[in-house]
């Protein structure tokens, strides 16, 4: 198992989805996720478009609108930059209230 998915969630029990994009279903993606990830929601059982079953990616894309997307970027690496920045500034306890429960 990928050892940061072990420290965020203490070791408690957790099932791991992704949304639709082409990255998340690739092939080499759903492969690496069944030989790491040890309960994962495989792309064939996801149901289609249901973005409401993903809380953490509003939490984190409200985050990253309200902050790092706030100026215009005139490069896809000064976006990346900001996205990095705002990203290292998220305290683990937020996203972790998201998904574990409480």
């Amino acid at each position: 198992m990928v050892k940061g998915l072990s420290i965020m969630f203490s070791g408690q029990p957790f099932v791991f989805q992704q949304e639709g994009a082409l990255a998340h279903t690739a092939n080499t993606t759903q492969d690496w996720l069944k030989h790491n990830i040890p309960n994962f929601i495989h792309k064939d059982e996801w149901p289609p478009y249901s973005p409401d079953l993903n809380p953490i990616d509003y939490f984190v894309w409200s985050i990253f609108e309200n902050k790092a997307c706030s100026v215009s970027h005139n490069t896809v690496s000064s976006l990346t930059i900001s996205l990095c920045r705002e990203w290292e500034k998220i305290p683990p306890r937020y996203p972790k209230k998201l998904c574990v429960p409480q």
